[in-house]
């Protein structure tokens, strides 16, 4: 059965697109921690970030890094946090995550709630510093 991650990158499940390319998707996380939260997923569907094949391992970061910098400069923070943890979904995927405070990046902490509208914006604004 495919992930959810897979049924986006199909378009069987709508999603907030940042970019995409032959090996990656990046889209913006429908439950995220905080306003410009991305997830980068391969579209080959691996389980595990670390038993990907060495190039689309290599290359997610090198994907990742421009949206990164798009992050930095539509949303207010200090800087993109990055963080793997691959227990959520079964498919490999990495996010970055716009952050001020170290603690900006605990997963437990309550999650705000955006509109699709707020959601559009988010990522057109994204989007527009790619």
């Amino acid at each position: 059965m495919p992930t959810i991650f897979s049924r986006i990158i199909s378009g069987e499940i709508p999603c907030y697109k940042i970019a995409e390319n032959d090996k990656f998707l990046a889209f913006l996380d429908a439950f995220p921690l905080a306003n410009g939260h991305v997830l980068v997923v391969p579209k080959l569907e691996v389980d595990y970030l670390f038993d990907l094949p060495d190039d689309l391992l290599q290359d997610i970061l090198l994907f990742s890094r421009p949206i990164a910098k798009a992050i930095e400069a539509a949303v207010p923070c200090s800087r993109v946090g990055v963080s793997v943890i691959g227990l959520e979904v079964p498919h490999a995927h990495v996010h970055l995550l716009p952050i001020s405070h170290i603690g900006d990046m605990d997963f437990r902490k309550e999650r705000p709630n955006f509109t699709a509208e707020q959601f559009e914006a988010t990522a057109a604004a994204i989007r527009s510093q790619l």
